[in-house]
């Protein structure tokens, strides 16, 4: 009886934390393709992730909130809604599309902008009404990829913290990031990438002058070399520099030379497209166009300048908050589109795409895809190959480019919770060696891998294991 008894006990405890899981694939009705990005969340609460390319999904779902409703929403189709203990993850769900006339709802009497330009401007006034005006915590999910048109050079999978004191502070000071548990860590870049090695020693070492191409990777200490790829990556693409500087696009509006600042009209201009739904709620959809000057980063040590913007922005009628930004840095000045074209083989230097979700009237990050070329083998392009008649290398192995995405769930905004979360050390640090924790794994959201990516994966994590062999 009393080993009947604690083991009763025990199935309780884990039927009491244990969480419901749900997967499932969003397909356009009229098309049958499947919706990438689509939303699929608990309805009042912040538990939700986002459709990968093949529109699959998959969901940790506390025990608690299994009577509570699944919502499934994608802008300018209607929202697909059921309770989480009756959803069937064997049917697609198929979501209708839905717009709403412009005309409708343009000509109502009412002294709102009728022009993109005025609509953003308008949203811009309003983003210390609609973002965070006090201090919170949010938990997220981070996969960061390197790779080119074949394979994977580097895959890191981390639990994340955001902590953010509000949008009226400035984020250099007031935004941290933690890296909270590894999930996976696959990294064959030392195998052969000398370009960070050469711009190291340039950055950190007086009179130097070196080609990539006129090195050889045996003679370069393994160690040395991670460190300057490491280097490379914290002054690129590190989290710091993506949440502190101007491709934060929204949260930093604030700041000094941000790409929503006083000079938006001068590097942009916002055609109005259609009026759109997203889950009941009509959204404006906004075409970003290039603007009479170019739109520039301001990169350190980077010539990150040149370009011109393209993409969509859509913002909500009622309030005007920002929803969703989809955004891209082309390469149109004379110098960016030489050294785009050399270095990268393409003319788009940043994709960008960054999702809100509404909690209680205020946006919080919800999802952030950001992509970019990699400077890897300058030495080794196929304007360097000899012209001796030798066959020249694989160009799709030649060019690579670096994948961030991130998607944030819990918010937390229990003072006592959050001043506890401050009191401890913060790293962004993604490179710090971290034991693998099961337990904590076990029931935390993480975006589903694409098809593609599986294999990629796969692939990737059997190289790796052939190289420290």
């Amino acid at each position: 009886m009393k080993y009947i008894l604690a083991f009763s006990l025990s199935f309780l405890c884990l039927q009491a934390f244990a969480q419901l899981e749900i997967s499932g694939k969003v397909v356009d009705f009229n098309t049958f393709e499947p919706i990438e990005s689509a939303s699929i969340y608990i309805q009042n609460s912040t538990v939700g992730t986002v459709s990968n390319i093949d529109g699959k999904f998959l969901l940790s779902v506390p025990q608690n909130l299994k009577k509570d409703t699944l919502v499934i929403s994608s802008i300018g189709f209607k929202s697909f809604k059921t309770p989480v203990e009756e959803f069937d993850g064997s049917m697609d769900v198929f979501l209708e599309e839905d717009i709403a006339s412009l005309d409708e709802v343009l000509i109502v009497a009412d002294p709102r902008p009728t022009t993109g330009n005025g609509i953003v401007q308008k949203a811009i006034e309003r983003l210390p009404r609609n973002l965070p005006d006090g201090p919170y915590l949010q938990k997220g999910f981070l996969r960061n990829r390197e790779r080119n048109k074949k394979e994977y050079k580097w895959l890191i999978e981390s639990a994340l913290t955001l902590y953010d004191s509000s949008y009226a502070s400035g984020s250099k000071d007031n935004l941290r990031i933690n890296v909270d548990e590894m999930r996976k860590s696959y990294d064959l870049r030392d195998v052969d990438s000398l370009y960070a090695y050469v711009s190291y020693l340039r950055y950190n070492a007086r009179n130097v002058n070196l080609r990539a191409k006129n090195l050889r990777r045996d003679t370069i200490k393994t160690s040395t070399l991670v460190k300057a790829i490491k280097w490379n990556d914290e002054r690129t693409n590190g989290l710091e520099n993506l949440f502190k500087g101007r491709l934060n696009m929204v949260r930093n509006a604030n700041m000094r030379f941000s790409l929503l600042g006083d000079d938006v009209l001068d590097k942009h201009q916002f055609t109005l497209d259609t009026i759109l739904v997203d889950d009941g709620r009509k959204i404006y959809k906004i075409k970003i166009n290039k603007g009479s000057e170019y739109v520039g980063l301001g990169t350190k040590n980077i010539f990150n300048e040149g370009f011109e913007a393209n993409g969509w922005i859509y913002i909500y009628y009622d309030n005007y908050a920002i929803k969703r930004i989809e955004y891209e840095l082309v390469a149109a000045s004379d110098a960016q589109k030489r050294r785009s074209k050399s270095l990268f083989d393409t003319l788009v230097n940043h994709k960008l795409v960054m999702t809100y979700k509404d909690i209680n009237d205020k946006m919080y990050p919800n999802y952030i895809y950001y992509e970019s070329p990699k400077l890897i083998n300058v030495g080794d392009r196929s304007s360097d190959q000899n012209l001796d008649g030798a066959k020249p290398k694989d160009k799709d192995k030649l060019f690579y480019y670096t994948i961030q995405e991130m998607l944030f769930t819990e918010v937390i905004q229990d003072s006592a919770r959050v001043e506890d979360a401050l009191s401890r050390e913060w790293s962004s640090d993604i490179f710090k060696s971290r034991p693998y924790n099961k337990e904590f794994w076990k029931n935390y959201n993480v975006l589903l891998e694409s098809e593609e990516e599986e294999k990629l994966i796969q692939d990737l994590s059997k190289r790796a294991s052939l190289f420290e062999q």
